[in-house]
């Protein structure tokens, strides 16, 4: 496939997103950055967080993992339903009640300013890791079999992306998001079924053939019951949950989208509608991953690198030139999924919770938009620098490292938000920024150790689960009546 033919699919996709932005952001303000002002359509919400959930790790990562996890990954997306339920049951809400812009101003009214802070800051280190771990995975795809053969570096292949996220989301925001996370979704889903289509064509089967191949290989195994494995289907479905809970409900990426909803009902709707499509849709990802597998075996191809060139090797090399047109186009837009939103949501989060500028009334709407601008802009820089950093030190598949990342700093805010929603306590507001970081370390410890310490247990992504509730503990007993 040339060169040329992949920079101008790349060019062509880009330009659809600026048309889309000079749309939708016209007479934006800060009220339409944050929430849309509050006039987005539940289904076209719905729709495009598909994408947004999805991301870069679904489209490359877990396709890649069917070879060691199987189909084990379904499992936790089942848990996604329990966890989907109550955040449209329970914390939307809250968060519709209060009329929130950042979610962690909960934490604020409810326990004070250091655990308001302790929230906002842990949001803003998992999301930065997290769309870093996510941006990293497609740049370095494009990078290896794309902008390597211009000679382009790999930081400046960053810093292009992100200019031109920046470029489209710094005026818009959500109000632009929604919409292009519509086109972004469709074209990852478009990608990877015509990748099947591709597949069934080299090995010479009908759809329903290669179903059947896929439904009958050992890679179709859901259901691991050795309590001891890191794949046990239960704790995989109990941890689904709490990912769903803490990676959505309590993030203020996702939030941001469902809180741009005209009503709360409409917002329910979003979120119950998106969890019920997630089930087939990362099904038809991972039976991509298996299809590859025995495309793999059958044809007697030899992979190199980590799971995560799976995909890209197969589609790039082995498919002709039209399919990988089209992967191209499906990791461009998982690329930009990966990216606009959180960089919307951490500005959001680092202007309202770390700034204050919805709380300094002596801030014109002038004023306030100018320190956004910068926060927007500031926030592309981190990312740059932690993708780069991320670069020198990957050696893993990254959905794993990101759901272990996730157990680390998503638990202090699953502990924070239970303990304020489940009792009628007051805390000692000095004392959670030391329980929020004592919390993670003992988690790090008893996994580092957890095979030793119970019996060859190891373990999964309950790490979140257990994190959370060491928080909750540490909360008791410095809480009163």
């Amino acid at each position: 496939m040339s060169s040329q033919l992949i920079l101008l699919s790349f060019l062509a996709y880009t330009l659809m997103l600026f048309l889309i932005s000079f749309i939708t952001a016209r007479k934006s303000n800060n009220e339409s950055y944050f929430l849309g002002n509050r006039k987005s359509p539940w289904f076209v919400v719905a729709y495009g967080m598909i994408g947004a959930s999805l991301s870069g790790v679904t489209f490359i990562s877990v396709t890649g993992w069917v070879e060691n996890a199987r189909f084990s990954y379904m499992m936790v997306v089942l848990g996604y339903l329990i966890g989907y339920f109550a955040i449209a049951k329970v914390l939307l809400p809250l968060y519709y009640r209060l009329q929130l812009t950042s979610i962690y101003t909960y934490l604020l009214d409810r326990f004070g300013k250091r655990s308001y802070k302790t929230g906002a800051f842990y949001f803003l280190l998992s999301r930065v890791i997290g769309a870093s771990f996510r941006m990293f995975l497609v740049i370095n795809v494009l990078q290896i079999f794309v902008f390597d053969s211009y000679g382009i570096p790999f930081w400046l292949t960053v810093v292009i992306f992100m200019a031109l996220i920046n470029l489209y989301t710094f005026k818009g925001g959500i109000k632009t998001i929604v919409w292009t996370d519509t086109l972004q979704t469709t074209f990852m889903l478009a990608s990877v079924l015509l990748t099947v289509y591709f597949l069934k064509d080299q090995m010479s089967l009908s759809i329903g053939a290669l179903g059947q191949k896929v439904i009958h290989s050992e890679y179709s195994r859901i259901l691991f019951t050795n309590w001891q494995d890191k794949r046990f289907f239960v704790k995989e479905f109990v941890s689904g949950a709490f990912i769903a809970i803490v990676m959505t409900g309590l993030d203020q990426d996702m939030m941001q989208k469902s809180l741009s909803c005209r009503n709360l009902r409409d917002a329910q709707k979003n979120i119950i509608s998106l969890s019920w499509i997630l089930v087939p849709v990362n099904l038809l990802f991972l039976s991509l991953g298996a299809a590859l597998m025995i495309f793999i075996r059958e044809k007697g191809i030899e992979i190199t690198g980590t799971s995560d060139t799976i995909f890209p090797q197969i589609a790039l090399r082995h498919l002709g030139p039209f399919a990988a047109v089209v992967f191209i186009i499906g990791l461009i837009s998982a690329a930009y999924s990966s990216a606009d939103s959180a960089l919307t949501a951490l500005t959001t989060s680092f202007s309202v919770d770390v700034l204050g500028i919805n709380r300094r009334e002596n801030l014109t709407e002038k004023q306030r938009q100018t320190i956004r601008y910068k926060a927007h802009f500031g926030i592309a820089v981190l990312l740059i620098i932690v993708i780069v950093f991320f670069k020198s030190i990957n050696n893993d598949a990254v959905i794993s490292e990101l759901f272990t990342v996730a157990g680390y700093t998503y638990g202090p805010l699953l502990g924070l938000f239970a303990f304020g929603l489940f009792t009628n306590r007051n805390v000692k507001d000095k004392w959670v920024p030391l329980i929020a970081i004592i919390s993670p370390a003992l988690c790090y410890l008893l996994s580092t150790y957890s095979t030793v310490l119970f019996d060859g247990y190891k373990f999964g992504f309950e790490l979140l689960v257990l994190n959370g509730l060491l928080t909750f503990v540490g909360l008791s007993i410095v809480s009163r009546k």
